[in-house]
């Protein structure tokens, strides 16, 4: 029984990459999702090994079980629109969360989701706007240390320079279960030289 409610888990937390049939990253998409794609035809090309068998109804005549193979990476047919390339992402805070490694900034300690905060680096009392580039993880005490102050005036420099992270970049952090497979062929798309030296 414990055998198969880990593995019903390990069915539910994997997710399949989709991409378009160009190879363009589209977004994760649940193993259903997957599976309706390969039951339309929708399918254009596939990469990796199958991760998933999804076992089907039972043929009435011929009495044998449908099963569906699913792989990692998934193209669809069809093309993605130019200005869908790299979207931004939106901006929450569990995927801020997830871009700081859950560090605070300011000390530098780690901390749980429910024990972070999001900072403005220029306060919104100051014009300062809720974008990546202006936000950073911070633990409460931090923020209410450093107040409706800048960085500098608070004298709290920061430990690394907030900025918005491509498509990519926010694809690998948020999934925990990112196959092999997944995971090589989205380091090969990530940007190089992206982020500035702090």
């Amino acid at each position: 029984m414990a055998l198969e409610a880990a593995r019903v888990t390990a069915l539910n937390t994997t997710r399949v990459l989709a991409l378009d049939a160009a190879g363009r990253i589209l977004d994760w998409i649940s193993w259903q999702d997957a599976a309706c794609l390969y039951v339309r035809e929708a399918v254009a090309w596939t990469l990796g090994d199958p991760c998933i068998t999804v076992h089907g109804g039972i043929n009435r005549i011929r009495g044998d079980q449908s099963i569906l193979k699913l792989h990692p990476i998934v193209a669809s047919t069809g093309h993605c629109r130019d200005h869908a390339i790299d979207p931004a992402p939106a901006l929450t805070n569990t995927a801020l969360f997830a871009r700081d490694r859950h560090i605070c900034l300011y000390c530098g300690d780690h901390f749980s989701r429910h024990e972070l905060t999001r900072d403005h680096v220029l306060p919104v009392s100051k014009k300062g706007q809720d974008i990546w580039e202006n936000v950073v993880s911070a633990c409460l005490a931090c923020n209410l240390r450093k107040g409706s102050r800048t960085p500098q005036q608070a004298d709290m420099p920061l430990l690394a320079v907030p900025y918005r992270p491509s498509w990519v970049e926010h694809l690998i952090l948020s999934n925990r279960n990112i196959l092999a497979d997944q995971m090589e062929f989205l380091v090969s798309h990530l940007p190089r030289d992206r982020r500035p030296a702090a």
